[in-house]
């Protein structure tokens, strides 16, 4: 009996770190992250970012990628709701974790935080491939730059980059733009053609190119100009969030401290913009900012409150949803022109732009189709830098019932009248016929 009740202790325990590290309607933002290291003496010389993250109410476990005791979950239930891998190096994760358990935690709806550079093993390579986007195959490659370096006492062979080709989103970046470029040291990637939930955040510049700063070139290198991605982002179609970079460096002390003089410009900048870029990118990728919800999703017909079970075609009706953003400390209504509502079976019979109140309320009326079956209200809402939203509520069509139609209907007014001249008409010959010699 002991046994059972000691199973059953741990299983709620299980359950219960879950539910404090899960996703919170209340707080997106109020969650658990696993910070995987390959040294830990990462843990001080990149602790202004670190702190950035406690500093908004983030509780960091910081753990050596090789720990023998790591565990992303136990008995289905996960205990950390994202996971930032400072570990280029590491050729094999310890504990239960692998390539295959950290995608299956992407694929959970939980994010990740990745950062390579030259040492990147085939590890933290096959991962990021895994999430479409492809580093440079060369293993020496970096990128190099000799428009756009950084300049130096000792400029050297012009890999430390000035970077300063932003995504243009708001959402992404904030509302506050970034004077100051990016130091960035590391190696380049590409999105794969394939993906297409991946973006560029921070691009090279068209003078760029990624190959062996030590050797000559022998060949023409694969990855050139602006189709280098210094630094790209991920949103699956479950809203889980990936940060992909090629340097571990552009995170660190130094590099947020740093001051920085872009080749070709006079001016001397007292702090690199490295540390605003991360940080305003990082409320992103942990959902505290471009985060919608739906709520109260509701259709009835016109003139009346409550859900009717089905409809009848020609049948006025009203249909309503309410959505809101997370401003990173509560939920504020998400105002916006382009939210549509389909009413569906097939193929969209009805495509209506929603009104809105501007207090997070969006609202249509439309007249259901002159088709019977089984329909689907769908709002499908993807924009970027924004979680997708994607509701849908089936309901049935039903036609007239044989009492429901018009006793006379005007179109039928010629039939009628041929009916009465027919009967009309044998009456007549009926009566010429019988008393007519």
């Amino acid at each position: 009996m002991s046994r059972y009740f000691g199973a059953l202790l741990l299983i709620c325990s299980a359950l219960f770190v879950n539910f404090c590290a899960s996703f919170s309607e209340v707080s997106p933002a109020d969650r658990r992250v696993l910070v995987l290291l390959d040294d830990l003496a990462i843990k001080s010389s990149h602790s202004i970012f670190f702190k950035s993250l406690e500093s908004r109410g983030f509780d960091l476990d910081f753990k050596l990628a090789d720990d023998p005791k790591l565990a992303l979950q136990r008995y289905g239930q996960y205990f950390y709701d994202a996971v930032v891998l400072f570990a280029p190096t590491t050729d094999r994760f310890g504990g239960s974790i692998n390539a295959a358990s950290l995608l299956e935690f992407v694929d959970s709806g939980r994010d990740l935080i990745l950062a390579a550079d030259s040492s990147a093993s085939e590890l933290i390579r096959d991962i990021a491939v895994e999430c479409g986007v492809d580093f440079d195959e060369d293993p020496a490659a970096m990128v190099i730059d000799h428009t756009s370096y950084a300049v130096s006492e000792m400029e050297g062979d012009h890999t430390l980059v000035a970077a300063d080709d932003f995504i243009q989103s708001e959402v992404i970046l904030g509302n506050k733009r970034i004077e100051a470029p990016v130091l960035y040291k590391g190696i380049g990637h590409s999105i794969s053609a394939t993906n297409n939930f991946g973006l560029k955040v921070l691009s090279a510049s068209p003078a760029a190119y990624s190959a062996n700063p030590n050797s000559k070139l022998s060949n023409p290198p694969t990855l050139t100009g602006s189709s280098i991605s210094l630094v790209s982002i991920v949103q699956a179609r479950n809203n889980a969030r990936i940060l992909i970079s090629g340097s571990l460096s552009m995170f660190s002390n130094r590099f947020f401290r740093s001051e920085v003089q872009k080749a070709g410009s006079a001016i001397k900048l007292e702090k690199s913009g490295n540390e605003q870029f991360l940080t305003e990118l990082s409320k992103w990728v942990f959902h505290e900012r471009g985060h919608l919800k739906a709520v109260n999703v509701r259709h009835n017909k016109v003139g009346e409150v409550d859900e009717p079970s089905m409809y009848r075609i020609k049948d006025d009706l009203h249909y309503s949803v309410e959505v809101y953003e997370w401003s990173g400390s509560s939920w504020k209504p998400y105002v916006a022109d382009d939210l549509q509502v389909q009413f569906y079976m097939m193929s969209p019979y009805v495509l209506k732009t929603m009104s809105t109140d501007k207090k997070g309320l969006y609202y249509a009326s439309f007249k259901v189709p002159d088709a019977y079956g089984v329909f689907q209200f769908k709002v499908e809402y993807q924009r970027l830098g924004y979680t997708r939203l994607s509701l849908s509520k089936q309901i049935p069509v039903r036609p007239f019932r044989h009492n429901e139609y018009e006793r006379f209907i005007t179109a039928a007014f010629p039939y009628y009248g041929a009916s009465f001249s027919m009967m009309a008409g044998f009456f007549v010959f009926s009566m010429v016929y019988l008393y007519t010699k």
